[in-house]
């Protein structure tokens, strides 16, 4: 029987819809491994455990103590989403079982062998574990997860170098188990550091995906250098350079911003640097608005208005008219009817001069000035401190030596 050509039509259906159901089951979720932190939405809370949806068919259980709080309370509710860790597979009831850290559920904790063979299970698995910091001795932090006594390096405290670590006793907080001895003394060692890197990372990643040239973002002062500022971007850090602090001109970046200051910056670029690691450029002169604009309307020629000087070059002085406007003084205009090398023999840094504007280039952003006062320059040196010593007029000297000489 020849095939007529709606039979070849079926075909072609059908064997498109065979790759499609082909390309569904490639793309199936696999089921999560031990070891693994999975999230999942609460299905159903029982009186012994609470049941988590993993999605692809798949469903997990955890102990109910785990998700109380300090005070005994469920701090969940049915259609949350939590994070979890697995730790087997196909357990009771044939779900997954699922564990939020070891030593962190508020039943009672396991002691001696077992509190070992716990940690050792949470070693194995890479699953924190929480500990009641118990002292300090002179290599970091003693811990105390049940009745197991545990050490945490002072390397392995922080982020950052820890100076003093007594303001940790006494608090309970979440480590990773680096180190199981079962033979001999039993020595447990810990890192809080490893856990914090791994929600920095996290955050970092966050932010990132977020971040581009000219974006905005909230930030916070993380440290002070001579040439700018570290901002902590959220677990990412970008620099913000001392040119970029603000049009007005800034020595230091401590005499406006300080270590734990909330800031919003502009992100400028982000590239690699030398190292191949990524640079993120930050400016807070971008967010401010340009002094600059409407400079010839604000100081038309003519205008006498006063400034502070603010930088002394050979060839002038800068004075500064408002924040992030400078004008020159030309040293030839400083030096009136006399002749001087340097500006600093006229002025000083931090003087306030009266001026005249002469005039005004906007485009390039300069601003001519001179003494609004024709004889300041003349009497300036007094002013200054540097005042020569006065030679007089020729009258003066053709006078003294016609005076009669005195006989001897």
């Amino acid at each position: 029987m020849v095939p007529t050509d709606e039979d070849n039509d079926f075909g072609a259906m059908l064997e498109a819809f065979e790759k499609e159901q082909g390309k569904g089951k490639g793309k199936r979720k696999k089921e999560p491994e031990v070891g693994e932190t999975v999230r999942g939405r609460i299905a159903s809370i029982g009186h012994d455990a609470v049941f988590v949806d993993l999605g692809a068919k798949s469903e997990g259980m955890i102990d109910v103590v785990e998700l109380r709080d300090a005070g005994g309370k469920l701090a969940v509710a049915v259609g949350d989403e939590i994070d979890a860790i697995v730790v087997e597979t196909s357990g009771k009831t044939g779900c997954i079982v699922l564990r939020r850290s070891f030593g962190l559920a508020r039943g009672p904790k396991p002691r001696g062998e077992a509190a070992l063979d716990e940690l050792g299970r949470a070693h194995e698995l890479g699953v924190p574990v929480e500990g009641l910091v118990s002292a300090v001795n002179k290599g970091g932090l003693e811990v105390t997860i049940g009745d197991v006594r545990a050490f945490c390096p002072i390397s392995q405290i922080d982020l950052r170098h820890v100076e003093d670590a007594a303001g940790f006793v006494g608090q309970k907080l979440a480590f990773r188990v680096t180190k199981i001895d079962r033979v001999g003394r039993g020595n447990v060692v810990l890192s809080r550091r490893v856990l914090l890197e791994e929600e920095q990372a996290a955050r970092a990643a966050e932010v990132r995906a977020k971040l581009a040239p000219g974006v905005v973002v909230r930030g916070k002062v993380a440290s002070l250098k001579d040439y700018g500022a570290f901002i902590d971007l959220g677990g990412l850090e970008g620099l913000l350079h001392v040119s970029e602090l603000g049009f007005a001109r800034v020595s230091h970046p401590k005499d406006v911003l300080a270590v734990g200051q909330d800031v919003e910056v502009q992100v400028l670029s982000i590239a690699p640097d030398k190292t191949g690691r990524e640079r993120i450029s930050l400016s807070l002169k971008s967010l401010e608005k340009d002094p600059w604009q409407g400079i010839a309307e604000r100081y038309p020629e003519g205008t006498t208005t006063s400034g502070r000087v603010v930088r002394l070059e050979t060839f002038g002085a800068f004075v500064e008219l408002a924040a992030g406007v400078e004008g020159l003084l030309h040293i030839s205009e400083l030096a009136g009817q006399r002749r001087i090398n340097h500006p600093r023999e006229v002025v000083k840094i931090g003087e306030t001069l009266t001026v005249t504007v002469l005039g005004v280039d906007a485009d390039k952003r300069r601003i001519s000035l001179a003494p609004a006062d024709p004889d300041a320059a003349e009497t300036a040196p007094a002013s200054a401190g540097a005042a020569p010593t006065k030679l007089g007029t020729f009258g003066d000297l053709l006078a003294k030596s016609q005076k009669p000489k005195k006989k001897k």
